[in-house]
């Protein structure tokens, strides 16, 4: 890639990485549904004012705004509202990659290769140890609730990546679009669960008693991390193949251990360093193990008499 690439990569993966802290903070002043319905009105207003719709049926729109934006988010902002430390959330939503190929396998009849089943094995047994450790981070524990919830926004975002690609599969849909006009699928959900949730009487008090802090969160969420972050990834996409790319994205849950280490004194024992470890290693195994696969097999076929 090109110097200038590489910059807006990397600083893509900064701001995602700090995203998780930037929820954390913003779960401070916001009560979890109506952040969530608050960010996506931000990302959609003025947006969509000047970008375009893409050109697609509305149940696939539908599909990827009720998957990826409102799924993932209402389920994500839901665990670290009860209990899932930002560190630890960058990265088990990373399971996603594992839901996105067992659901190639269950909806695309496509079954996962040899180096993707020891991912999931590996990662798997990453997330089980990370599961099993109710250990203090930064000095609030890691509840169970608030893990299975941020896999239930992984599993979402998995979900979401099926119906991503079928709409890639169209061609010639803009990502901007995309975005920005599937961020006006998940304002209505959100704000259903925070009025019956959290009550119309939290919902009031919030709104008319924004914070500053509170206002530069949803700033960020929208404009940083939604319509900055997928503008550029989106680019980068179309310019160099996604196995320059994809790679990339192993750094974002390790910026996120390290802003939510400095920032908001989330401390892991060894152990969760250990589940950490699994996880990424699996990761890793999804990402190169094909590539390793072929140089074997190239260097197999070399060796034959």
């Amino acid at each position: 890639m090109l110097l200038r690439d590489w910059v807006l990569a990397l600083l893509v993966v900064v701001a995602w990485g700090f995203n998780f802290v930037v929820i954390r903070w913003g779960l401070d002043g916001v009560p979890p549904m109506l952040l969530g319905a608050l960010r996506f009105l931000l990302v959609a207003f003025p947006a969509l004012l000047f970008v375009r719709r893409p050109q697609l049926p509305l149940r696939w729109l539908f599909g990827y705004g009720i998957t990826i934006s409102f799924g993932q988010f209402a389920l994500l902002f839901g665990g670290m509202h009860l209990g899932m430390p930002a560190g630890l959330a960058s990265l088990v939503l990373q399971a996603q990659v594992l839901f996105t190929l067992l659901f190639a396998a269950l909806l695309l009849k496509e079954p996962p290769r040899a180096e993707q089943w020891i991912c999931i094995g590996v990662a798997s047994a990453g997330l089980l140890l990370l599961a099993l450790q109710g250990n203090n981070a930064g000095g609030a524990t890691m509840t169970l609730v608030g893990f299975l919830l941020t896999i239930g926004a992984a599993a979402s975002w998995g979900l979401g990546n099926i119906i991503n690609r079928h709409i890639g599969s169209m061609g010639g849909v803009n990502l901007m679009g995309l975005v920005v006009w599937g961020a006006l699928i998940p304002p209505l959900p959100f704000m259903a669960l925070s009025l019956w949730l959290e009550g119309p009487a939290q919902v009031k008090e919030t709104l008319l008693n924004l914070s500053g802090q509170s206002m530069l969160v949803l700033l960020y969420l929208a404009v940083v991390a939604t319509l900055f972050g997928y503008r550029v990834w989106g680019g980068l996409l179309t310019r160099y193949s996604p196995g320059v790319v994809a790679p990339l994205t192993l750094l974002v849950p390790v910026t996120g251990l390290l802003f939510a280490d400095l920032l908001l004194d989330e401390k892991l024992t060894p152990l969760q360093w250990a589940g950490i470890a699994l996880v990424m290693l699996g990761l890793v195994i999804n990402l190169l193990g094909g590539r390793w696969r072929q140089r074997a097999t190239l260097g197999q076929r070399r060796l034959a008499p």
